[in-house]
């Protein structure tokens, strides 16, 4: 009777268990629901199994489907909150904290995903100041499947800005949502949904990937969790084999003191100066690991507190000591290096400083026009200059690992697909740099993205608001061709597609960093763009001048422009610059530019008879100057196809 007793008891209980009502992760504490429109609340619970919702005193039922799921429409809400929610079936749930107001997905590849984190330095006060329940994010972990679109998320949750949550928040987005909020006053929501050096292909679900069947026919055989498992493990392998032949090579870990050992004798070292790259003074074409070392001379009013040591960007991974102590690591070349120095770790007088860089393919070093200082307080030691180096092991270049999350398709699956029962407001989207080897293809690709997640969310053309690429790498003197230039242009010709809107962000870029830190006036530029599509505000100036058309007079072309706002200018005054014109020979040379109303007129004494103008069409158009009167950047274009 016992045993009996036990089985039905172990039965009610698994009955229970399956019976639960559960929601998906977006649907929990502090959630933001969009306003002025239905939205759904679902979830899964036993079939047959009756569901009631109770919210701002109304309940409404429903029961569950022969497939688990249930969902329940809730009525157009005004923005508003904070409430909460209450949902019952067999068990209980609350859901507390709820605003109405607006959800705005924040995706693409770093840029978007760039968090506050790691610009902390340059908004402090920012940071300080971003106390604000009505501004909210949910993170979406970085997920992938090749199989289906699914039906959750990984574990997340919503966290309201203030300066203990603020950090993980996208900045861009933040920034984006501040200025939205100060204008309005209604509760900004913010899903982060983007994955670094993901390519557009990878955000197309598979019946989108149709349309490029090179993309279909990979994502097909991505299917196959065999396929997966093999490529997994052999990268592993051969990963695993490099690190550990430069592990035992490396005789700066298995001299007879390692070099970071402030008793060991470096007095034989070479020296070279710091920053730069190792390729340019004596170490050529050296991968493995190459050891730097420098001796600082620390007063005593730095010493006995914490103190930090900025040593720009290294590439590719390093490890730093200081007087023979661990200070820390980063393991790839994207992240400024930012070393917290615990009180006690820095001495009066000598200091010593080691870098051990591994580096697994390309050029290895130290970034130029970065920080590299050492300072504690008031007091700040420059790092810059002359630094010993030894080289400690070589290798072959490691072969690339393959990332699965950037092959068609499976970024759609893990991090979309769970979205689309999700109410929103629009798109907000910084990508491109990874489809910049085939920027024609981007001209049909990214609107095909557009038109797919308008699709499958089934709420129409909602605003897709998208970051034109930034100024990256040296600047040419000489007009040139440019891969960058033509996925903006890519980008450009988007606005073709209905309820788009894009920011030009070619005059806020760092040429040797493609993570500029400057995301607040990519933010607001997005935010200008959203007041005027997403809130109907039809007086706002939302875009720097766009290249409309082009007529020859002579020897001049004469280009005019729309979104010229109340007039065109060089900003800061002088000559435009950029510029530049070709005739039938299709050779570019620097023009001459002036405005005249709402027109350039360019021009060159090397072309009597121009046939095309390229303005700004660079990796990095230093310079660039032209403008309208609300201080918008004009976007690059060029007038040929060539």
């Amino acid at each position: 009777m016992t045993r009996w007793i036990a089985l039905c008891l172990i039965g009610m209980n698994t009955t229970i268990a399956f019976g639960q009502v559960k929601l998906p992760r977006l649907i929990s504490d502090n959630l933001v629901l969009q306003r002025d429109t239905k939205v759904n609340i679902w979830g899964w619970a036993a079939a047959g199994e009756k569901v009631d919702l109770r919210f701002m005193g109304h309940t409404y039922t429903t029961t569950t489907a022969a497939d688990s799921t249930w969902k329940i429409t809730l009525p157009v809400m005004k923005a508003g909150g904070p409430y909460d929610m209450q949902i019952d079936g067999t068990n209980h749930i609350l859901i507390k904290n709820i605003l109405i107001g607006d959800v705005w997905v924040c995706s693409g590849q770093s840029n978007m995903d760039i968090p506050m984190e790691r610009v902390k330095e340059k908004y402090p006060d920012v940071i300080a100041q971003s106390d604000n329940p009505a501004i909210r994010q949910f993170n979406v972990p970085v997920t992938f499947n090749f199989s289906t679109p699914q039906k959750d998320l990984p574990p997340g949750n919503w966290q309201p800005a203030n300066p203990q949550t603020l950090l993980p928040f996208t900045a861009v987005g933040y920034f984006f949502a501040r200025a939205l909020y100060e204008k309005y006053h209604v509760p900004i929501g913010l899903i982060k949904a983007p994955v670094g050096g993901s390519p557009a292909e990878s955000w197309l679900s598979e019946d989108a990937l149709k349309a490029f069947p090179h993309y279909y026919k990979i994502e097909q055989k991505f299917k196959s969790r065999g396929y997966i498992d093999s490529i997994r493990n052999n990268d592993r392998q051969i990963r695993d084999n490099w690190y550990a032949n430069i592990y035992q090579n490396d005789k700066g870990l298995h001299d007879t003191r390692p070099w970071y050992d402030t008793a060991y004798d470096a007095s034989g070292w070479s020296t070279m100066p710091i920053p730069s790259f190792w390729d340019e003074h004596g170490l050529k074409a050296v991968n493995g690991v190459v050891w730097f070392r420098k001796e600082v001379d620390v007063p005593a009013s730095m010493t006995g507190k914490p103190a930090k040591l900025l040593l720009g960007r290294i590439v590719d991974q390093d490890s730093v000591y200081v007087n023979g102590r661990f200070a820390g690591t980063i393991g790839y070349q994207y992240p400024p290096r930012r070393y917290d120095l615990p009180a006690g770790m820095l001495k009066p007088g000598k200091n010593i400083i080691v870098v051990r860089i591994i580096n697994s393919a390309g050029r290895g070093g130290f970034i130029t026009d970065k920080p590299y200082k050492l300072f504690a307080g008031d007091d700040t030691i420059n790092l810059s200059g002359d630094w010993q180096y030894k080289l400690g092991a070589t290798a072959h270049p490691l072969p690339p690992s393959t990332f699965f999350q950037y092959e068609p398709g499976g970024l759609f699956n893990g991090m979309i697909g769970p979205l689309l029962n999700f109410r929103i407001k629009g798109v907000i989207w910084y990508q491109g740099e990874s489809n910049t080897g085939k920027a024609k293809e981007y001209q049909t690709l990214f609107p095909a993205v557009i038109a797919n997640w308008r699709e499958k969310w089934d709420q129409g053309n909602f605003p897709f608001l998208f970051v034109q690429l930034a100024n990256f790498m040296e600047p040419k003197n000489e007009p040139s061709e440019s891969n960058w230039a033509l996925l903006r242009e890519a980008q450009l010709k988007s606005l073709s597609v209905p309820n788009t809107g894009m920011a030009v962000t070619s005059d806020i870029g760092e040429w040797n960093d493609i993570h500029p830190l400057d995301k607040e006036d990519v933010g607001k530029r997005l935010a200008l763009i959203a007041e005027k599509l997403a809130y109907g505000d039809k007086k706002v100036v939302y875009s720097g001048p766009l290249y409309q058309s082009m007529q020859v007079q002579g020897n001049k072309i004469i280009l005019t422009f729309t979104n010229t706002g109340s007039g065109l200018q060089a900003k800061g005054g002088g000559d435009l610059k950029y510029f530049a014109i070709a005739g039938d020979d299709k050779k570019f040379v620097w023009a001459k530019a002036t405005i005249e109303g709402n027109k350039v007129v360019v021009y060159s004494d090397q072309v009597p008879h121009p046939v095309a103008v390229r303005y700004a069409w660079a990796d990095d158009p230093e310079g660039a100057n032209l403008y309208n009167k609300q201080g918008l950047p004009a976007s690059p274009f060029r007038t040929d196809d060539w």
